[in-house]
C-alpha cells in the first residue's frame, strides 16, 4: 500500500511515517504544505491520501476539493484531531472515503487504511452515529430498507444495533458473550440481507429505520 500524506505538523508528519514504514507501508510523501501535496498526489498516484482538516494555508476541505477538481481517482482519508460533526459531514460530502481520529490505536488505522483502499467508507467508531446522519440519503428509500430488516434474525438484529452504535467486532462479542468469529459471520450476514458493502451503511440503515430505539439503553 502506497500513502501520501498532507498535514501542517512536522513531527506528527515524521512520526507517522516512521509508523507505517515499520509496517510494511510505504510512504510516498508527507508534505506540509498544501499546493505541493495536491501536485504530489497528482504526480506520485497513491492508493490513499491522508488529509489533516485544519491547516493554515488552505483547510481539508479545500484540499480535497482541489483534488477532486483535478479528477484524481483515489481514496482520501480526513485523519484529525476534529469530532465536530460539521466538519465529518462536510468531508464525507466533498468526497472523503475515510474519517479517521489521531488518537486511534496504530493497528486500528492500518486496518482502516486496508479498508479505504479496498473501497469502502471508513469512520472512526465513535463517529458512526454522525456519519448517519450524513449519508442517509444516500441509501435505499424507506420501503426497501423495512422489507431487508424483515429478513434478519433477532440476534442479526441485535448485532447491527451494537454497528450502529460504532462497536467494534471484538467489543460486541464481549457485550454479547460469543466468540469474535460468531460476530463477524453475523456482521456477514446481516451485509449481505442488506445488500451493502460496509458495517457503517448497515449502521446507517439502522439509524434511518429506527430500528434500536432507546429502550435498551443503560447496557
Amino acid at each position: 500500500m502506497r500513502v501520501l500524506m498532507i498535514d501542517d505538523h512536522a513531527l506528527f508528519r515524521m512520526g507517522l511515517s516512521e509508523l507505517l514504514e515499520r509496517r510494511g507501508i510505504e510512504v510516498v510523501g508527507a508534505v506540509g504544505d498544501c499546493v505541493q501535496g495536491v501536485d504530489w498526489v497528482v504526480e506520485k498516484q497513491p492508493d490513499v491520501v491522508l488529509l489533516d482538516m485544519r491547516m493554515p494555508a488552505m483547510s481539508g476541505i479545500e484540499v480535497l476539493q482541489e483534488l477532486r477538481r483535478r479528477g484524481v481517482p483515489m481514496p482520501v482519508a480526513m485523519l484529525t484531531t476534529s469530532r465536530d460533526e460539521g466538519d465529518v459531514i462536510n468531508a464525507l460530502q466533498n468526497g472523503a472515503r475515510g474519517y479517521l481520529l489521531k488518537d486511534m490505536e496504530p493497528e486500528d488505522l492500518i486496518k482502516a487504511l486496508g479498508d479505504i483502499v479496498a473501497g469502502q467508507t471508513v469512520v472512526a467508531p465513535e463517529l458512526t452515529i454522525v456519519l448517519a446522519k450524513a449519508v442517509q440519503g444516500e441509501v435505499a428509500g424507506s420501503a426497501g430498507g423495512q422489507r431487508a430488516l424483515a429478513e434478519l434474525t433477532p440476534r442479526e438484529l441485535e448485532i447491527l444495533c451494537h454497528l450502529a452504535e460504532g462497536q467494534s467486532n471484538k467489543v460486541i462479542a464481549r457485550n454479547l458473550g460469543i466468540s469474535d468469529g460468531t460476530v463477524k459471520l453475523h456482521v456477514k450476514a446481516i451485509l449481505r440481507k442488506l445488500d451493502v458493502h460496509s458495517r457503517v451503511e448497515a449502521a446507517v440503515i439502522a439509524v434511518e429505520e429506527n430500528i434500536c430505539g432507546r429502550s435498551g439503553d443503560g447496557g
